[in-house]
């Protein structure tokens, strides 16, 4: 219905924003990490997920297509709603839970709020056939998956060692790419310099 919202963010929380749309604001619930990465300076885009229910309507965000798509992956498993997905959303990336579901790793799934050993299971048999067909995943190219989640894990090492020095998640995000060093140290003093300017 709502397939995205562009507009000025006029209140950032933990759990959701106030998005600014030609004189309306919107409360949209996003994952911490979606929020995190948000630029609180100028327009940003949100991918939406309208929820409609006779009690609740609400509003769900997204800032990328994988994390709308993984959403709707967690709330098709029975069990999981939509609160509870944006729950496991702000505690792993899509790549790394397609990861998991896809090499049947449970003790990963068990770490994620509100799973236990029998929703993990439930997640792995109901969305493994779906999650192999879309990525077009076999055992070759879940290595080079595996290799995709290594590299997001080693850039929010970096991401997360900047926002202790106290910089921000949007103006990290504008020099990541510029960032070429292999050792953390290195990415770090790399990244303080682009910083700088």
């Amino acid at each position: 219905m709502i397939a995205y919202l562009k507009g000025n963010i006029m209140t950032k929380s933990e759990e959701y924003i106030i998005l600014e749309v030609q004189g309306i604001g919107y409360k949209v619930y996003m994952s911490k990490k979606s929020i995190d990465e948000l630029d609180e300076e100028g327009q940003v885009k949100v991918y939406t997920y309208l929820k409609l229910r006779e009690d609740d309507i609400s509003l769900f965000g997204f800032s990328s297509n994988e994390e709308l798509h993984m959403f709707e992956l967690l709330i098709s498993v029975g069990g999981i709603g939509a609160k509870s997905a944006i729950a496991i959303l702000s505690n792993i990336k899509p790549s790394r839970f397609a990861l998991a579901v896809i090499t049947n790793d449970v003790n990963s799934l068990k770490k994620l709020p509100g799973i236990g050993a029998k929703t993990a299971q439930r997640i792995i048999l109901e969305l493994k056939d779906k999650i192999k067909t879309e990525e077009a995943i076999d055992v070759q190219n879940a290595k080079n998956m595996e290799e995709k989640v290594q590299n997001e894990e080693d850039t929010e090492e970096l991401i997360q060692a900047l926002q202790v020095l106290g910089y921000r998640r949007y103006e990290i995000n504008k020099i990541l790419s510029k960032v070429k060093a292999t050792t953390l140290e290195d990415k770090i003093k790399e990244a303080l310099q682009y910083l700088a300017k």
